[in-house]
């Protein structure tokens, strides 16, 4: 068994349901650095699994009450379109700047989450 491959799950799963951000912020520089994948390589598995922690997600909050149908159908018909745009840039973009532009992504959700409401 892929220990390491199943302790990165284990805390995107427990990361996901908790805070909904298991896939990119814990799958992709987990895999990144413990198993030596590539950004690229990593952002497709990410997405590969988000589709079964989203899957189940849904369904236990859905369970409690805490989905929003309307808005989550829009949300998802929409971002079908930003997948596909995001996958072409991504796909066009050097291994260091995905990289340089993801760690700017983080520290911005870092930086808006700690000192603003």
């Amino acid at each position: 068994m892929d220990w390491i491959a199943a302790v990165i799950g284990l805390l995107g799963g427990i990361t996901s349901g908790l805070l909904g951000v298991g896939g990119g912020l814990i799958f992709v520089p987990l895999l990144m650095m413990l198993k030596g994948f590539d950004p690229h390589k990593a952002i497709g598995t990410s997405l590969f699994v988000i589709v079964f922690t989203g899957l189940f997600g849904a369904i236990f909050h859905g369970k409690a009450g805490m989905v929003d149908v309307k808005t989550a159908v829009l949300l998802g018909i929409f971002s079908v379109l930003g997948v596909w745009l995001g996958t072409q840039w991504s796909l066009r973009l050097d291994i260091f700047l995905l990289k340089r532009v993801f760690a700017v992504f983080l520290v911005a959700v870092a930086v808006k989450l700690f000192f603003f409401k």
